[in-house]
């Protein structure tokens, strides 16, 4: 996929079935960390003014409704109901959210990684898109069926990535002080033992009383 840096000029993120019904089906990752991550996420979009894809069944439907946790950042956000397509894309109105952020960079996490961010994420790259599957956002069945989906994605020219280290690089450098605050925050909120380095960096920061 080459080098070229992840942007916010050029990145969106997609979130695939993060619901509550799927919380009973994984086991690669606990539920805990999932709704973690990708509530990090979708932070991140919210932080540096990424367009988000969102897309979900019916919050009737057996999976059910997104986690609570997750709907909390989304706020208003727009959810394309899927009816059922496994490949998001074969939905037309989420092929068409996709296109519509004008984005050739998608930053893409689901449940579950062997099936719908699988099929999903391949179906982009042949599309021309720029893909990153976004690995501790998404969970498989079993940790065999979840590496084996990353791996399958690699092959396939997607790129493993995870949360906060996309966060690290859209930031570039603690000197980008319009966006400063919010990615501390995401490290306090979302990574106990970031958090304790950042907490000592800014102690060490204080004048001392003379």
């Amino acid at each position: 996929m080459g080098p070229d840096p992840i942007t916010t000029e050029d990145s969106a993120v997609v979130l695939i079935d993060h619901s509550v019904g799927f919380a009973n089906a994984f086991r690669s990752h606990s539920v805990e960390k999932n709704v973690n991550n990708v509530t990090a996420l979708a932070k991140t979009a919210r932080a540096f003014d990424l367009p988000l894809v969102v897309t979900n069944g019916e919050d009737t439907g057996p999976p059910g409704p997104l986690y609570p946790q997750l709907l909390e950042v989304l706020g208003d956000e727009p959810i394309v109901r899927r009816r059922g397509q496994f490949n998001a894309f074969e939905h037309e109105e989420f092929a068409e959210a996709v296109k519509a952020t004008g984005r050739r960079t998608l930053l893409m996490a689901g449940l579950m990684t062997e099936g719908c961010l699988l099929l999903t994420a391949l179906e982009a790259v042949r599309r021309g898109y720029r893909v990153y599957a976004v690995v501790d956002a998404s969970a498989g069945e079993t940790l065999e069926a979840h590496e084996a989906a990353v791996q399958r994605l690699i092959m396939g020219g997607v790129t493993p990535a995870i949360t906060l280290s996309i966060a690290a690089e859209l930031q570039v450098s603690w000197d980008r002080l319009e966006t400063v605050q919010s990615f501390a925050g995401l490290f306090q909120a979302h990574s106990p033992t970031l958090a304790m380095s950042l907490n000592a960096h800014q102690a060490s920061q204080v004048p001392a009383v003379a």
